[in-house]
């Protein structure tokens, strides 16, 4: 039974306690996915965005619970009976925090919100964002436990992140603050990814666990450094983390092409004075349609940030000339890198690559719903890269 056959006039109203955040059927799941199967599934056959969905519950960071979906519903209707008059998923991740006082890194969990979504007929009325103020409070204390030893406690999660897609004014109004939200973009280019001469090296499946225990290591510290006088935030780029963006990236690359990458980033430099990116493809258009088709590096990281750009400038050259072989060759329109720091900035300006800078003020807005006692505004949020998309 599709929404629609609900009759507009018949619906409570946004305000009405009939209303309930709930968490759908497999049934009604199903139904999500078919609505928003015309917004962000347009590069599959509606077929394959179906299993896709399914199959995105199993992989790391979403399976055991990692993932949750969430409608707001009406609480007079059975379960499979009922309108979904909005729906979004919470994909559950970990997290850590220094206060403003400055000292120990907290470890906690955070939750990425995505896939917001109400059905045509039911816009204009209130609904998402009724959605999302219950939502925002839910999220503080789920799948919060923590304990040592076998004892559990309850806490609260530090915080929530989103991706708006529609400017900074609505998720704002209901406390996700947005955040610096620009990218740097280059343009594919053509030739062999391993040419002679390549400084940098290829990196696969088989080089992500060090480089992502290595990675938090020295976010860990950076954290830990950080000046007193406002708490300084960041998801981790943990493993599981990177794995959710590679195997979404495989299925599409699948389905699309009939195969796979074996390229997913590339290194320089000797342990230590390491400098790499791991990226991911991005489709919304399929072969089609280039627009909205990106190779987004999902991570850069300089080992030594005390490094001079000399040392550095011939490996991050080579990396992004690397992505950009794999842009064209997957078919993608640009590759960007989310919110470069000081130092990735100072490389890419020096490095002799062309490039555009790209503010962004509508399309994935990162914003923030900060869960502790000072205002969101204040937070520090490190790492604030594609990683930590969902």
């Amino acid at each position: 039974m599709g929404s629609t056959n609900f009759p507009i006039d018949s619906l409570p109203d946004a305000s009405s306690p009939l209303l309930v955040l709930t968490h759908p059927t497999p049934a009604e799941r199903t139904r999500t996915w078919k609505l928003t199967y015309p917004k962000w599934g347009p590069a599959l056959t509606e077929e394959d965005y179906l299993t896709r969905e399914a199959y995105l519950t199993t992989v790391p960071l979403a399976r055991d619970g990692g993932i949750t979906h969430w409608v707001l519903t009406v609480s007079n209707l059975p379960p499979d009976e009922r309108p979904i008059l909005s729906s979004c998923e919470s994909l559950r991740k970990r997290a850590v925090y220094v206060p403003k006082e400055g000292g120990k890194v907290v470890d906690g969990v955070a939750h990425g919100i995505a896939s917001v979504f109400t059905e045509p007929a039911f816009r204009g009325r209130g609904y998402a964002s009724r959605m999302m103020k219950e939502l925002g409070q839910r999220l503080k204390g789920w799948q919060a436990e923590k304990g040592e030893g076998g004892e559990v406690e309850k806490s609260h999660s530090l915080f929530s992140v989103l991706y708006s897609d529609i400017g900074k004014q609505f998720y704002a109004r209901h406390g996700w603050a947005p955040f610096e939200s620009s990218h740097v973009a280059y343009k594919p280019g053509a030739g062999d990814a391993a040419v002679d001469g390549q400084v940098a090296r290829p990196i696969g499946y088989h080089d992500l666990a060090e480089l992502c225990a290595v990675d938090e290591r020295l976010l860990r510290t950076d954290l830990a450094g950080r000046p007193a006088g406002k708490p300084h935030v960041a998801i981790l780029p943990e493993l599981d983390a990177m794995l959710w963006h590679l195997f979404r990236e495989d299925f599409m690359t699948k389905a699309i092409f009939g195969r796979t990458p074996t390229i997913r980033g590339a290194v320089a430099g000797d342990p230590g004075k390491r400098v790499w990116a791991v990226w991911m493809r991005g489709y919304y258009g399929g072969l089609n349609k280039m627009e909205g088709n990106t190779l987004h590096i999902l991570r850069v990281v300089v080992e030594d940030k005390e490094q001079p750009d000399e040392q550095l400038l011939d490996g991050f050259r080579s990396i992004v000339q690397i992505a950009q072989a794999e842009a064209a060759e997957w078919k993608t329109q640009d590759v960007q890198v989310w919110n470069p720091t000081p130092k990735i900035r100072e490389l890419v300006e020096k490095c002799g690559i062309e490039y555009e800078f790209v503010d962004r003020d509508q399309e994935s807005i990162a914003s923030l719903m900060w869960y502790g006692e000072e205002p969101t505004t204040e937070l520090d949020w490190v790492a604030n890269e594609k990683y930590a998309w969902c």
